[in-house]
């Protein structure tokens, strides 16, 4: 089966720098599964989401969307990636532009997409804000009027709202509580099973990565030191680097 997201031998070099912020990078990600991408901070999981985003340009190597190179001058792969492929940022608050409604956020990508007028797709961003958790009223009100919880929701119904293939998450639970964090990691699942979502997530924590993701890719400085299934890469990691990742995970005293 061809993978509907792709990198082979991918390096990319920052302008000015000195050393690639990745390089040698090579990982597949099979339609309706899901991939994380673990390690710490300046390993260059967010440099790879960029990537596989097309927002930035590899200075080696080749991004792949449905087997064929992504070129970001070819307008009309550009537009069905686009329409493909959606992402949920870090904080939910400054993803979202505090002066529009909601409603008017949501239905942001099916009006810059070219799907739906504003008119149009009301019952579309009722009906993705339901399957998030919110009311159809949340349509009327501002970003701040929610918790950060609430707000994480409102991210996601915009990026689920014009039913992408794949969803790219950086940290989508690290600025949230412990209990709405679990709240927001059960929502993707859900939505994962039940429009059949690629996942592909940035994150530090191991227990949403265990929960959330079939395979796993570890970096370090750059390069992907160890990948595969998930509870083999946890549960019996052979890289130095990832034993030290999972014994440095916080436990409670017995």
């Amino acid at each position: 089966m061809t993978p509907v997201l792709e990198l082979r031998d991918v390096a990319l070099r920052h302008r000015g720098s000195a050393v690639d912020a990745v390089k040698d990078i090579s990982l597949a990600v099979e339609a309706g599964h899901s991939l994380a991408l673990v390690g710490e901070s300046g390993a260059g999981k967010t440099t790879l989401l960029r990537l596989l985003l097309g927002l930035a340009r590899p200075t080696a190597g080749t991004v792949r969307f449905d087997g064929a190179e992504l070129s970001l001058r070819d307008r009309e792969q550009m537009r069905r990636f686009r329409r493909s492929v959606q992402c949920v940022f870090q904080d939910p608050y400054s993803s979202l532009d505090p002066r529009r409604r909601v409603g008017a956020v949501v239905a942001e990508p099916l009006r810059s997409l070219g799907i739906d007028t504003r008119s149009s797709a009301v019952p579309k961003v009722a009906a993705a804000l339901d399957r998030v958790g919110l009311p159809a009223d949340a349509m009327d009100r501002y970003p701040h009027e929610f918790s950060g919880g609430q707000r994480q929701r409102i991210a996601i119904a915009r990026a689920t709202v014009c039913r992408p293939r794949v969803l790219l998450a950086d940290e989508p639970v690290s600025a949230l509580d412990v209990t709405t964090r679990v709240k927001v990691v059960d929502l993707l699942a859900e939505l994962k099973q039940e429009q059949g979502l690629t996942l592909v997530m940035v994150s530090h924590d191991l227990s949403v990565v265990a929960s959330l993701c079939e395979r796993t890719a570890v970096l370090e400085h750059g390069h992907v030191v160890e990948q595969g299934d998930t509870a083999q890469v946890l549960g019996h990691p052979a890289h130095p680097y990832t034993r030290r990742l999972i014994d440095s995970v916080p436990r409670l005293p017995a």
